[in-house]
């Protein structure tokens, strides 16, 4: 894939509030991406290289997160997320989209879908979950709180391992064998560039991860009309559960990828979206 892309960087004036954003590519149809959390639009500078070639590609932060500012102080539902990423595309100018969605991103991807039909003209799901009982009250009550700063900077090494443990457990907190994710750390630059990126919106990212585990991908899939392509690494924690859900869509399938550090990964996510983005398959 081609790495001398340029990534050009903006924000786009809403009504109440600015939308920070990365694009690249000067045709094709645009593809929108939402990025997991938690993070920026930085976690996916690698897609957005594999596709500028070919579409206008643009990757906001989302609501309180990177440079985003948050929809407000509470923590919001997905679809009002989704509304604010419909807001984006009008204050871009864009009338329809194609949409790859990754972990809360696909929840507010799909929830897009959902409110605006007519704009979204495939969808990309990058891992789905769905979290019940006594599981979604372990991770309401442990995985994602606000870092609010304080004067000895202790808040900072919290924040680091929380981003660092993400790439060694799941979830991040159970340190234990039975926890262990076995694809290592991966590179130096992408964890400090992921903790920079969160250290930005240390008291606002934890709101979207919290509606994200909240949501009800078995009752909102279904309501999916157009065209849906539910991808998930085999060593992604979301996979057996995208796998689950993914008949639930009305025109959807799934597709397994390979794990995140296989070397031929890049190729193959990007290959089978252009194929499923020209309906080949």
């Amino acid at each position: 894939m081609d790495t001398q892309v340029r990534i050009r960087r903006g924000f786009a004036d809403l009504a109440q509030r600015q939308v920070h954003y990365r694009c690249a590519g000067e045709k094709g149809q645009p593809l929108l991406i939402l990025h997991a959390s938690p993070g920026s639009s930085r976690q996916q500078v690698r897609l957005i290289e594999d596709f500028a070639g070919e579409a206008m590609v643009f990757a906001p932060d989302t609501p309180g997160n990177g440079d985003s500012e948050a929809l407000s102080a509470k923590e919001p539902e997905i679809a009002a997320l989704a509304g604010a990423m419909l807001e984006y595309l009008d204050a871009m100018g864009l009338e329809q989209v194609r949409v790859y969605g990754s972990h809360t991103g696909a929840a507010i991807a799909a929830e897009l879908a959902i409110l605006a039909p007519e704009r979204v003209s495939h969808l990309v799901l990058d891992g789905v979950s769905l979290m019940e009982g006594a599981e979604l009250e372990e991770i309401l009550a442990t995985y994602a709180f606000p870092f609010e700063p304080d004067l000895d900077g202790a808040y900072l090494a919290r924040l680091f391992q929380f981003c660092r443990d993400q790439y060694l457990f799941f979830p991040w907190y159970r340190r234990t064998r039975e926890g262990r994710r076995d694809g290592g750390l991966g590179s130096a630059e992408d964890l400090h560039a992921w903790v920079t990126e969160v250290m930005k919106a240390s008291t606002t990212y934890h709101l979207n991860y919290r509606a994200a585990f909240k949501w009800p991908a078995d009752r909102r899939l279904p309501l999916i009309q157009c065209p849906v392509l539910v991808t998930a690494a085999v060593n992604d924690p979301l996979y057996d559960a995208s796998a689950r859900l993914a008949p639930l869509l009305p025109h959807g399938r799934f597709l397994e990828l390979p794990r995140f550090d296989d070397p031929g990964f890049r190729t193959l996510r990007h290959d089978a979206m252009a194929a499923f983005f020209a309906g080949n398959n």
